[in-house]
């Protein structure tokens, strides 16, 4: 039998990463239960999925080999206290929440778990997510690898220490919506030149893509890609330094370690 995944919350992560699951077809809808207090949300998804209902959390935890905590960090402390009598001992408990510590998320189950933190970002819909996890010490290597393989089935995964948690929430966790913004301020230039709004978007977005895609298969640096962009006394030249003089690089590294930051903020 496989496998039977149990999901708490059924919000955009959530959503993310249960749907990418169904892509990969290695679990089938009816190995998925989910519950969500949204009545109308959970009723459209079990519908659309085929994935099963719960009428609680308690009912999701009595279901699952591997139980995924996909609500805000604040609801943690009151979802853990209704669902920790009814975890099992050998369940794997997964959290996706920033700022959540493995020995907090410990401390609130009052009892030995087997528990896996992990940040997750949203690109999973889509097949092309980035998530890191990390292990405490109950968690065997079977284990760690099935979820694993979850995540790399959503994208790319990579197991990380602790203390690096921080700061993949400040990068792969929270830059989507910085990639989101500069996909926009693009568009919006272009607009501002003449293009239509709906194909700058698509120029903006292809161009994003491809550049990404580009870094990914040569493995080059991406200053010295940008290097052969940027001909002498060229457009690109003209643009960077546009950039430059607006602090653009500071502007991203500092909106990363600003997330990264509240993310630590949030483990305290």
């Amino acid at each position: 039998m496989a496998e039977q995944l149990g999901f708490i919350g059924a919000g955009n992560m959530a959503q993310a990463i249960f749907k990418g699951i169904l892509k990969t077809k290695k679990f089938a809808a009816t190995d998925i239960h989910i519950y969500d207090p949204d009545g109308d949300k959970l009723r459209q998804l079990t519908e659309a999925y085929g994935v099963i209902g719960e009428a609680s959390n308690i009912h999701v935890c009595t279901h699952a080999d591997v139980l995924f905590l996909c609500t805000k960090p604040n609801v943690y402390p009151t979802i853990i206290n209704e669902i920790k009598s009814a975890v099992d001992v050998n369940t794997v408990i997964v959290t996706i929440a920033a700022g959540q510590s493995i020995r907090r998320t410990e401390s609130r189950f009052e009892k030995k778990i087997h528990l896996i933190r992990v940040m997750p970002n949203t690109p999973a819909l889509v097949g092309e997510g980035m998530a890191a996890l990390t292990a405490n010490a109950l968690v065997t290597d079977a284990e760690l690898a099935l979820v694993l393989s979850i995540f790399r089935s959503l994208g790319k995964a990579e197991i990380v220490p602790e203390t690096l948690m921080d700061a993949v929430t400040g990068l792969s966790g929270s830059a989507p919506a910085f990639v989101f913004m500069f996909i926009e301020a693009l568009a919006d230039g272009a607009v501002q030149t003449g293009m239509p709004r709906t194909q700058a978007y698509t120029f903006a977005e292809q161009t994003v893509l491809g550049s990404a895609k580009m870094l990914l298969e040569s493995g080059k640096h991406p200053g010295e890609l940008k290097d052969m962009v940027t001909s002498p006394a060229g457009t690109t030249i003209e643009g960077v330094l546009s950039l430059e003089a607006n602090g653009f690089r500071s502007a991203v590294a500092d909106a990363v370690i600003a997330a990264t930051e509240k993310s630590s903020i949030m483990g305290k």
